[in-house]
């Protein structure tokens, strides 16, 4: 017998959104096979065709041979293996929910961040009108102040005085 499926289990629209573009064939391909795996499920009918038994009586010269076959084939039920593992799954899905909830307010917070630094950005003037006083002006722990913090060629970190080597930290 063969499974009648109601309504699509896989939303391919969402997952093809989700692909990447150097995937995009492979993803087609395994649509494509999937598709043709649906096809021909769905091509034979919900339910086996029923067997005329009294014709096969007469037809079959051993007496009790075909009423052998029917009472087997009748007892004969396919095994269908217990679903242990879809439970495990969704206790597994409900433990990570909060872990995922915390990950995405978190992810949130930071594109709030960059988008006021983004914002901030904006509001700068542009590179070409700003001066080395505006920039002073608007950052004065990173301009040049050659009064106050004098640099030396080749104006480097290395080259400055009171420069102390940063120790690698071994394990």
């Amino acid at each position: 017998m063969s499974k009648r499926f109601t309504k699509q289990s896989i939303n391919w629209a969402q997952l093809q959104k989700l692909v990447p573009p150097d995937e995009k064939g492979k993803f087609l391909a395994f649509k494509a096979k999937a598709d043709s795996y649906l096809r021909r499920v769905n091509a034979n009918p919900p339910e086996l065709p029923k067997i005329d038994w009294k014709k096969y009586q007469t037809l079959v010269p051993v007496a009790g041979m075909v009423e052998k076959f029917q009472k087997e084939y009748e007892a004969y039920k396919v095994p269908y293996p217990d679903d242990k593992v879809s439970a495990t799954i969704d206790e597994q899905w409900k433990s990570l929910e909060p872990q995922i909830k915390a990950y995405c307010d978190e992810r949130e917070h930071d594109i709030k961040e960059a988008t006021k630094e983004l914002d901030a950005m904006k509001k700068l003037p542009k590179f070409g009108e700003m001066t080395m006083e505006s920039l002073y002006d608007l950052y004065p722990e990173q301009a040049l102040d050659p009064v106050k913090r004098p640099t030396f060629w080749p104006h480097d970190e290395e080259s400055e005085l009171g420069y102390v080597r940063k120790q690698k930290v071994t394990k």
